[in-house]
């Protein structure tokens, strides 16, 4: 049992980090949001930041961690043509920064999978 709280707790601090940094460090996630959304890049990272801390509050509270959970999922898959525009328009950066871009594409499998496994836990 202390595991799976672990896991959610985890899943709840990467979240969390994520949508501070969405308010922190707007600059970086305003260039990825894909062009056939509606209104500014800005209004975009501005709502996924809010998306991923309410989540973040959702996994972390043991009553709504089942549908913080899923939600989590539904997030990571959310934002993943995010993350293929970011590895289409650094495709031309160097090697580290290529490197970051492509590997976002393939870690959302794990992260999907993550918060598939805190939904079905539960705890």
């Amino acid at each position: 049992m202390t595991h799976r709280r672990g896991e959610a707790a985890a899943l709840a601090g990467l979240l969390a980090t994520a949508g501070v940094t969405h308010f922190v460090k707007p600059r970086f996630y305003d260039p990825i949001v894909p062009r056939a959304l509606p209104g500014s890049a800005r209004f975009w990272t501005y709502a996924s930041g809010v998306a991923e801390l309410a989540v973040a509050a959702a996994v972390a509270h043991p009553a709504t961690r089942r549908h913080g959970g899923l939600a989590a999922a539904a997030l990571f898959v959310a934002v993943f043509p995010a993350n293929v525009r970011m590895a289409a328009d650094w495709r031309e950066r160097g090697a580290a920064r290529r490197a970051v871009a492509y590997g976002r594409l393939p870690l959302q499998v794990p992260l999907v999978w993550w918060a598939w496994r805190v939904a079905r836990s539960g705890a």
